[in-house]
């Protein structure tokens, strides 16, 4: 009886022995198909929104349709303060984030907020393309988290309900809507404001209630978020020009083979090549539809701006990693 006991068990345990590797060839096969889902807060008629759609069909035709993106916009998952969490949990496997919203997880995102850091456009995405931008994208590996790349977000200026804002003065004592970013904060409080910090899903609601007297965005946010039907002044001040910023969860990129990560980083790149051509049509866009409804666009002075906010630069320039940052960037050349 006992030699048959031994041998029952020799049994048993080799079929759990073959189980258990034929259960991980099946799930290194299934590894070859790839179904990843993006959560973001934007609406689906942003550019943002559009291109990730489009990275999205590129990638399935790419692969042969064994990666899919399915993406979950407005909110669906969350705001971006839990997106990024989830992508830290890895419950999620990849999400679009503000770049003033991840300042709280990459300190180093802090920089894209500093106020009027770029020349032009040309500068940004220079910056953006070269080492500097991808060193910020690489710093957030130690948190979990793979940034692979930046879409474009213009430059955020304000707007407001009842007081038009034409020099730095105006926005005194107006309770005007950041994002929870440290240094958006100390931009508004520079120029005089009372900074409040609300989620995007909130804002209109609180913009029709008085709970604040502006905000300040992009011209693709102000008008797909419909904030123009209760601020009817737009002040193109052009305070800051944080980035859209493309996360994956390190746990969901670590799992993708080299060939899935080139589709998906080719993919990406002619995304964010779509996204820019769309992004200048989608303004003007913006501008005519704010005619329209009979909003007012300010062109201030804008030397005026940047010289009340030349405070924020001393006191960063005494830091030793931001005032590398911004000596790198400024140092950054253009060809002509």
């Amino acid at each position: 009886m006992k030699k048959i006991l031994r041998l029952a068990l020799v049994v048993i345990f080799s079929l759990s022995i073959f189980s258990f590797y034929s259960c991980g060839g099946s799930k290194k096969k299934a590894k070859d198909e790839v179904n990843l889902k993006l959560g973001h807060v934007l609406d689906i008629n942003h550019p943002v929104h559009q291109a990730m759609k489009k990275w999205a069909e590129l990638v399935k035709e790419k692969s042969g349709g064994k990666i899919t993106i399915k993406i979950y916009p407005g909110g669906q998952l969350g705001m971006e303060k839990e997106l990024v969490e989830q992508l830290q949990m890895n419950t999620l496997d990849i999400t679009k984030i503000s770049s003033a919203a991840l300042e709280q997880f990459i300190p180093e995102m802090k920089i894209f907020g500093m106020p009027y850091l770029f020349r032009s456009n040309e500068h940004k995405w220079e910056t953006l393309n070269g080492p500097v931008g991808q060193e910020i994208l690489d710093a957030g590996h130690k948190r979990g988290l793979i940034g692979i790349g930046y879409y474009e977000a213009g430059s955020r200026s304000f707007y407001t309900k009842n007081t038009p804002i034409r020099t730095p003065e105006d926005l005194k004592n107006l309770k005007i809507r950041v994002m929870k970013s440290p240094i958006s904060i100390q931009l508004l409080k520079t120029l005089g404001a009372s900074p409040t910090p609300i989620s995007w899903g909130e804002l209109y609601t609180a913009l029709q209630q008085g709970t604040v007297d502006g905000a300040e965005n992009n011209p693709p946010s102000f008008v797909s978020a419909r904030h123009y039907e209760v601020c009817k002044y737009y002040s193109l001040d052009k305070h800051s020009a944080p980035l859209d910023v493309v996360l994956f969860s390190k746990g969901t990129w670590n799992r993708l083979s080299d060939q899935q990560k080139r589709i998906i980083k080719e993919g990406f790149n002619k995304s964010v090549e779509y996204q820019r051509k769309l992004w200048d049509k989608v303004v003007k866009e913006n501008f005519a539809t704010l005619d329209s409804v009979g909003v007012e666009v300010i062109k201030p002075d804008i030397s005026k701006f940047r010289q009340k906010v030349q405070p924020i630069y001393d006191e960063y320039s005494k830091d030793p990693m931001f005032g590398e940052l911004i000596k790198r960037i400024k140092a950054i050349k253009i060809e002509e």
